[in-house]
């Protein structure tokens, strides 16, 4: 009931009966937090677990992940994972779970494309540290990150396997987990914590801290970037994440500074496509992004910094753009007079321009967060959605955060540990759905409060809140 995958158990008949599933999963939205991982990994111990049963909502609005109104008031039927039947007309359903809509929105559960699942609760100096206790925090953060209506994160940097699996193994309840592993990066690039008196580095040396639990790893010539991004897929990476130019977080990476040359971008872009997939770029200015684009990367994360040139030969190469709308309260939780502060006062700006770069040449865009080292901040996830209005329709928004997002973790091919359709609402669709009080598509402010408006949220079929009345 709570887990994100039934196979462990058998798909046998559930001891439980569905009054006391409904009930379970009410209660679990209602507990503190920091223990409902706990209480779902409690009740998946204590009571024999099977497949979800079929459950028909019935007097929906329909938003479906690609238009931009809502449906006549429809029925739809979940059979196992997969949505099984949608009509207007009523569905026979003997036995399913019968959930009156009366009218309320049914979405497809949103996608987060920017996430660090491992790096949301810890501060810096934590994240390098004691591995038990931030996977114990990453695992407290999926539940809330879940219970935010977020089914699915494309998580793009930092050690999520562990993570990954017992979310879909169903020990704790959590999002669907694309993950990237280790950020590459080179000697002083983004993603490089290490302090001077780590250096000089030899080649072939012990690895550093942050690189022996997997928060990111140094690479220097396309030997090495080779190796590391391997080692990435065979853990599971769906994608492989590279740092081409400086970063805000990092204290010796300059932003100017385009760290990766082309011969190690090639490399990267090799074993990717050796693996059927992609190499998603972490850039900022036109330099880092251009030599990205033209190494053969496919998706690019942020590009605050480039120029309308650069913008077009995105368009020109059908190359993602994974953008953030990323809150003032980042930008001003750096502390003043800090390199990090320095370099987050000239990325802020770009922001705007970069949005109406990519509306302008008609850029496949991607939508996340990239929150970082803030709890505070993570529980903004929807309301930081709710700020794509800046640049598009409230329709716009969330078909961005559903439909098109999936169509980037599409991109993994072979790679994609969830195979089947996301971030739609369609017959043979997986079922990873929210009902919401409201119409988002009139009043968007209403994923920034899922705790009220979330009434119900499944995925893989499963609900893991309902706080209807039975």
């Amino acid at each position: 009931m709570f887990g994100g995958s039934m196979e462990r158990h058998g798909h046998v008949r559930s001891d439980c009966d569905r009054s006391t599933r409904s009930t379970r999963s009410r209660s679990l939205s209602a507990i503190p937090a920091a223990a409902r991982w706990l209480a779902a990994a409690f009740l998946l111990a204590s009571c024999q677990i099977a497949a979800a049963e079929d459950i028909l909502f019935e007097g929906v609005r329909i938003f479906d992940g690609k238009g931009a109104a809502l449906s006549a008031p429809s029925n739809v039927l979940v059979e196992g994972k997969l949505i099984k039947r949608i009509s207007t007309d009523p569905i026979a359903a003997e036995g399913a779970l019968r959930i009156a809509g009366n009218g309320r929105t049914l979405m497809p559960g949103l996608i987060d494309a920017h996430w660090h699942a491992m790096l949301i609760r810890v501060t810096p100096a934590e994240a390098f540290g004691d591995v038990g206790y931030t996977t114990l925090l990453a695992g407290a953060e999926a539940t809330d990150t879940l219970m935010r209506g977020f089914t699915t994160v494309r998580d793009v940097g930092g050690p999520a396997f562990g993570l990954k699996r017992a979310i879909d193994e169903g020990v704790i309840p959590g999002p669907r987990i694309y993950p990237s592993g280790a950020m590459i990066t080179v000697t002083s690039g983004h993603g490089d914590f290490r302090s001077f008196t780590d250096l000089p580095r030899r080649s072939g040396g012990p690895l550093t801290r942050m690189e022996v639990i997997g928060g990111s790893i140094i690479v220097d010539g396309p030997d090495e970037v080779r190796m590391r991004v391997r080692e990435q897929f065979m853990q599971g990476a769906t994608q492989a994440k590279i740092t081409a130019g400086g970063g805000v977080s990092s204290p010796h990476s300059p932003l100017d500074v385009t760290t990766f040359t082309e011969a190690e971008l090639r490399a990267a872009v090799e074993i990717a496509e050796n693996w059927h997939t992609y190499v998603a770029a972490h850039a900022f200015t036109s330099d880092a992004v251009r030599l990205a684009v033209l190494s053969g990367v496919k998706c690019i994360e942020h590009g605050f910094l480039m120029d309308e040139d650069t913008a077009r030969l995105l368009a020109e190469r059908d190359v993602w753009l994974s953008l953030q709308p990323l809150p003032e309260m980042m930008r001003l939780g750096l502390p003043e007079g800090s390199v990090q502060r320095e370099k987050a006062e000239e990325v802020w700006p770009g922001i705007d321009r970069t949005y109406q770069l990519a509306k302008k040449y008609k850029i496949k865009t991607a939508w996340g967060t990239d929150v970082l080292f803030s709890a505070d901040l993570a529980k903004q996830q929807g309301a930081i959605l709710a700020s794509l209005t800046r640049w598009y329709t409230p329709a716009e928004a969330l078909v961005m955060a559903t439909g098109t997002n999936a169509q980037l973790l599409a991109l993994s091919g072979p790679r994609n540990p969830y195979p089947g359709k996301l971030g739609v609402v369609e017959e043979g669709a997986l079922a990873d759905l929210l009902l919401v009080e409201g119409n988002p598509l009139e009043n968007i402010a209403l994923v920034a409060d899922p705790e009220t408006n979330f009434k119900i949220i499944m995925k893989d079929g499963v609900i893991h809140k309902n706080t209807l009345a039975p």
